[in-house]
């Protein structure tokens, strides 16, 4: 039942870039295309129920239907953030707070009841169901702690993002030079790496007044959708790769 991809460098580089287009294209919809943060959360957490029955119902591995569950989870959390601190006026850092706690409860949870974080290996419906709600906890709590880091922070767009990044490679060197829990690490990166594509998501679309690159969302959402539809077709080679070789040496 295990329909988990491996934790390789390749995931981080898809996650980073799904995350950032999820940002981008949470933008398009809710501020470019002006729908709203309330109907745009409506939409997209609509979206996100339906690819995730999908996700839900596979028997494998399937790369574009896991990568776009993680897409749908991003974008739906950047509007369901920008809903809460902004429509709602709650603020970026009590939004920030409340979604930790409420991130740190389900993954207590989790742990309660299936014994295990882990990311690698979930057997079990309701594990998946438990993975999932964190993942899209984790992503809305990034579009608020990327938001308050570049604004309330006096930080900036690259600010922020050369901070978490910063942040990111010292989990990387904790992983690689110390024994701690990799689940842990795994749940702090992936929380983190939502923040950075918040930022570096900003950095690419905002106006070069703002510190931004001036892509647009549009233009932003584009060559993100390229590059991780590339990196997609090439884990799903990957996969059929090793599927092959695996039936050769069956039928050896």
């Amino acid at each position: 039942m295990n329909k988990l991809p491996a934790i390789t460098v390749s995931f981080w580089i898809m996650k980073i870039c799904a995350t950032t287009l999820g940002e981008t294209a949470g933008d398009l919809l809710s501020m470019t295309m002006n729908v709203g943060y309330a109907i745009s959360s409506a939409i997209l957490l609509s979206f996100f129920f339906t690819i995730l029955l999908c996700q839900l119902f596979t028997k494998k591995l399937h790369p574009i239907v896991y990568w776009l569950v993680i897409l749908a989870t991003s974008t739906a959390g950047t509007t369901m953030s920008d809903y809460m601190d902004r429509t709602l006026g709650v603020g970026y850092a009590m939004g920030s707070l409340i979604l930790i706690l409420l991130l740190v409860g389900i993954l207590s949870i989790w742990k309660i009841s299936e014994k295990s974080l882990s990311v690698t290996n979930i057997q079990s419906r309701k594990g998946e169901i438990f993975y999932w709600t964190a993942i899209l906890f984790s992503n809305t709590l990034g579009t608020a702690l990327g938001d308050y880091l570049a604004d309330n922070t006096g930080l900036g767009f690259l600010g922020g993002a050369l901070l978490i990044g910063s942040v990111l490679v010292l989990i990387v060197l904790t992983y690689y030079l110390t024994k701690t829990s990799r689940v842990i690490l795994f749940w702090v990166a992936f929380v983190l790496t939502r923040p950075f594509g918040a930022t570096f998501g900003d950095l690419l679309t905002k106006s070069q007044a703002k510190g931004g690159l001036n892509l647009g969302t549009a233009g932003s959402s584009l060559v993100l959708f390229i590059i991780l539809a590339g990196l997609v077709t090439h884990s799903i080679l990957i996969i059929k790769k090793n599927s092959n070789l695996v039936n050769t040496n069956i039928y050896k």
